[in-house]
């Protein structure tokens, strides 16, 4: 069931405009018992709440509401559900939607396992695909700093700044993964770790440290740009200092993402979030007959 799912926002039309940040999400007749109406923060937004009480289809719903604008979704568009951005012109809001759960490969995923013999899992898929965005990451940065530092003076010094978050990102790793020894390879183009002095490809990684690089390389790539993270239970896999750690590190990557997540784990919200929790009773009400 649960899977990482990497959605990267198609070429919009000009006309389109996009917006910053999710303000409300709106749900009438969820399993035709409630109406969903909830607020939000512009930076951090945590459903909880028991289990089978509806967090994971909101956010589902949701996601499919955006995968409608965005023409992503085939069939089966959301009805009940309205999302509104915090511009009135705004038409879409890029996103990126990752899930805790992994699963082997089927032998029906051949598209994963053409595309790199060392690909068996889901979270395997998407670091493969995230290696693209990585190199294409890089080259865009690369462009703008060639055009900075052929400017005047106060442009070159801004060049210096845009390879800032990629230097915390391999901070962060190494950070993270300090206590199995694990350094990410700084001259590499790809995504690359040592390990006592042994090359470590991602794929070799454990399950909690590939998704810790999943969720901290979905939003470097996005270049700190405005965009949403949604997030379920992203607590699953990690260690309780990582789970504290999650928040933190992803705003400091990139303090414009909107982050939307549910979660069981009070690990994810002790370090100051939990003005930014919302019980899901608290924004449902029931459906009138």
């Amino acid at each position: 069931m649960g899977m990482f799912i990497f959605a990267f926002d198609i070429k919009q039309e000009a006309m389109e405009q996009q917006a910053n940040y999710i303000k409300r999400i709106e749900i009438q007749g969820l399993w035709g018992r409630y109406d969903i109406a909830w607020d939000l923060r512009p930076d951090v937004n945590i459903l909880s709440g028991i289990n089978g009480v509806g967090k994971t289809t909101i956010l589902n719903r949701s996601v499919s509401y955006l995968e409608q604008l965005s023409g992503e979704l085939k069939k089966g568009a959301e009805a009940g559900v309205h999302v509104t951005f915090d511009r009135k012109d705004a038409t879409f809001i890029p996103y990126d939607v990752i899930r805790s759960y992994d699963r082997p490969l089927i032998m029906g995923d051949f598209t994963a396992r053409m595309a790199d013999p060392h690909v068996k899992s889901e979270l395997d898929w998407q670091l493969y695909l995230l290696q693209r965005h990585y190199l294409d990451y890089q080259v865009n940065i690369g462009n703008e700093m060639i055009e900075l530092l052929s400017g005047d003076e106060e442009q070159r010094a801004k060049a210096a700044l845009l390879s800032a978050p990629k230097k915390k990102f391999q901070d962060l790793m190494d950070h993270l993964f300090a206590y199995t020894h694990k350094t990410i390879d700084r001259k590499s183009n790809e995504i690359v770790f040592y390990q006592n002095g042994e090359r470590l490809l991602p794929y070799k990684l454990s399950s909690g440290e590939k998704q810790m690089l999943i969720i901290l390389l979905t939003v470097l790539v996005r270049d700190n740009a405005h965009c949403v993270l949604f997030m379920d239970e992203p607590e699953a896999s990690l260690h309780i200092e990582w789970q504290q750690k999650l928040i933190g590190m992803i705003r400091e990557l990139n303090p414009n993402v909107q982050l939307i997540l549910t979660t069981h784990s009070p690990a994810v919200i002790m370090e100051g979030w939990l003005d930014a929790v919302t019980e899901v009773s608290d924004i449902a009400t029931d459906v009138k007959a």
